[in-house]
């Protein structure tokens, strides 16, 4: 979290969010920083998901959409939180800092399962057909899914501010500047149509669900907007590669990614029709990726805090989007 942010966030506005939403105000604990704050909390020993997020991030109307549309595809049966309302019956509430600004707050339910990390022996083929059927699960509810308040509506793909790589890249990487420009007018052009573009989550990756053994349980719709399906396809390989292989190890990686893919798209199928074109598109939502996560790290980390494995990471996603190359 940004350090103007990390000031602004005090014990009294935890204490006024826990008591909006009559949440124990002693037993809680964080789970994450990154982007908002999020942390496991209790109401009658019932544990709940608590999400505080700063104006500065998103919009209180960006959160009503996303409250919204993930309450929609859970009465759909898709396995997504339920959001529930606070005690003044808001779906999402705020609470002014004192510089002006909000921190706004959202509880939902907590995913049932557990996390699974890329090197256990349950990220296997099984996992990743229940990953594919649960994105097509979600791709099918949401072509039915329509807002029901214009001025509650989630963004498009390229309204992300991180698109705007010269805020936060070196000046010296003209590279990255110009190759990102150049990626963004070709998606530009891509047809559109209710099979292929629509609401979505944007960001499944594994850190992004749970898993109970059949299926996973996917939570964190932070980030979701209007997008091509594609991406959501991109976006379980882009990860699965990246925190499972290190860049010198391209034909493991290759390899890998093809099984992955093969399953993932078998049980994507059992859902949804893969989007038309899929084979094509694919290539450049995996570069897409890397640069959203290049000039996230850059945002959010300051140089006094890069280690030596986040260093070498940003070289390697400079080093493809310097050559135009997607890691699969």
């Amino acid at each position: 979290m940004e350090k103007a942010v990390e000031d602004l966030m005090t014990g009294d506005i935890l204490s006024k969010i826990l008591l909006t939403y009559s949440l124990d105000k002693k037993d809680y604990k964080k789970l994450g920083d990154f982007e908002n704050y999020v942390y496991e909390v209790y109401r009658n020993e019932e544990p709940y998901i608590l999400r505080i997020t700063h104006s500065s991030h998103r919009k209180h109307e960006e959160l009503l959409a996303e409250a919204d549309w993930v309450n929609y595809l859970n009465q759909q049966g898709v396995n997504v939180p339920k959001f529930f309302p606070s005690d003044n019956k808001k779906i999402v509430e705020s609470v002014s800092a004192e510089d002006g600004s909000f921190f706004y707050a959202s509880v939902f339910t907590k995913a049932p399962g557990k996390p699974i990390r890329v090197t256990s022996p349950e990220f296997n083929e099984k996992l990743f057909e229940a990953w594919g059927r649960a994105i097509g699960k979600m791709h099918k509810a949401t072509k039915t899914y329509h807002p029901p308040y214009r001025s509650a509506r989630r963004t498009q793909w390229n309204e992300e501010d991180l698109l705007d790589v010269e805020k936060y890249v070196p000046e010296t990487d003209k590279l990255v500047i110009n190759n990102t420009k150049e990626l963004l007018k070709q998606l530009l052009v891509l047809p559109k149509n209710k099979d292929n573009f629509g609401l979505i989550h944007t960001d499944v990756h594994s850190g992004n669900f749970f898993y109970d053994g059949t299926d996973i349980h996917i939570f964190d719709f932070d980030d979701c907007c209007y997008h091509w399906f594609t991406s959501d396809i991109a976006i379980p390989l882009y990860y699965t590669l990246l925190y499972r292989f290190k860049e010198e190890n391209v034909e493991e990686r290759k390899a890998f990614g093809k099984l992955f893919l093969d399953s993932f798209l078998k049980g994507y199928q059992e859902k949804n029709p893969l989007p038309e074109n899929w084979e094509v598109q694919l290539p450049l939502f995996l570069r897409l990726r890397d640069v959203t996560l290049y000039s996230v790290l850059y945002k959010k980390i300051a140089p006094e805090d890069r280690d030596e494995n986040l260093l070498l990471m940003l070289k390697d996603i400079k080093n493809r989007i310097d050559r135009k190359v997607s890691i699969y």
